[in-house]
C-alpha cells in the first residue's frame, strides 16, 4: 500500500502547466487578438474623421460633422439643429457613395 502511493506521487510540471498554456493560447486567438484588431481599426477611423463626414453615433443619431477637435464633435442633424458629442461616442462613418446612389 505504501509502495503504490510513493510511485504515483510524482508528476511532471509540463502535465500541470500544459493545459493552462493551451487555454491561454486559445483565448488569445479567439478573444484577445480580434478585440485588439477591432480597437485598432476603430481608433484609426476616429482619427481619420474630418469636417463634412456623415457619421452615426453609438445611440443611433445620424449627422454631419460641422466642427471637430481632439475630443469634441459638433454634428448638424438637420438645417438648424447642431449637437455636441464626445469623439468617442461615434460608432461609424457612413459611406457617401451609398447615399449618392439612393
Amino acid at each position: 500500500m505504501f509502495q503504490y502511493a510513493a510511485t504515483t506521487g510524482g508528476g511532471s510540471i509540463l502535465g500541470l502547466v500544459g493545459p493552462f498554456v493551451l487555454m491561454f493560447v486559445v483565448f488569445y486567438f479567439l478573444l484577445i487578438r480580434p478585440q485588439q484588431k477591432k480597437t485598432k481599426t476603430r481608433n484609426a477611423m476616429l482619427k481619420s474623421l474630418k469636417k463634412g463626414d456623415k457619421i452615426v453615433t453609438i445611440g443611433g443619431l445620424h449627422g454631419t460633422i460641422m466642427e471637430i477637435s481632439d475630443d469634441i464633435v459638433v454634428l448638424r442633424v438637420n438645417d438648424v439643429t447642431k449637437l455636441t458629442f464626445d469623439r468617442g461616442s461615434i460608432s461609424h462613418s457612413v459611406a457617401t457613395d451609398v447615399e449618392e446612389k439612393v
